[in-house]
């Protein structure tokens, strides 16, 4: 089972993590999400835990636990999906805005990259830069 946990402290590590859930059943393995630039912790991470009845038990009793001066959120994790809506994208819009300016994104047509974002639809209009 993959979990999902959330709200970690900047101090904890992938150790810390993997620690408070051996107490309640075997890890797999453990990945706390770090920002690519800095590689400083983003503040939550993933556990794999063969057993589901070990993860689901995990989850009932660290979710809202403190570590390191935080509460933690634990759930398990959802599948991540191939389009998010509304995030990313810079492309889209290919008129002209009521300034004569390209509005944001100007991208070669309607959604850019992974749709929405700055570019909105492709209907050219823009904020007028």
């Amino acid at each position: 089972m993959k979990i999902y946990v959330g709200n970690l402290s900047y101090e904890v590590n992938e150790d810390d993590l993997k620690q408070a859930f051996e107490q309640i059943g075997q890890v797999e393995s453990v990945s706390i999400i770090k920002d690519k630039y800095s590689g400083r912790s983003k503040g939550f991470g993933f556990i794999e835990m063969p057993s589901n009845d070990e993860g689901q038990a995990a989850i009932d009793s660290l979710n809202g636990k403190e570590l390191k001066g935080r509460a933690l959120n634990v759930n398990e994790a959802r599948p991540r999906s191939e389009n998010r809506e509304g995030r990313g994208g810079y492309g889209g819009g290919r008129g002209r805005s009521r300034s004569g300016k390209p509005p944001y994104g100007g991208g070669k047509g309607p959604g850019g990259f992974n749709k929405g974002g700055y570019g909105g639809s492709g209907d050219g209009r823009g904020g007028g830069r």
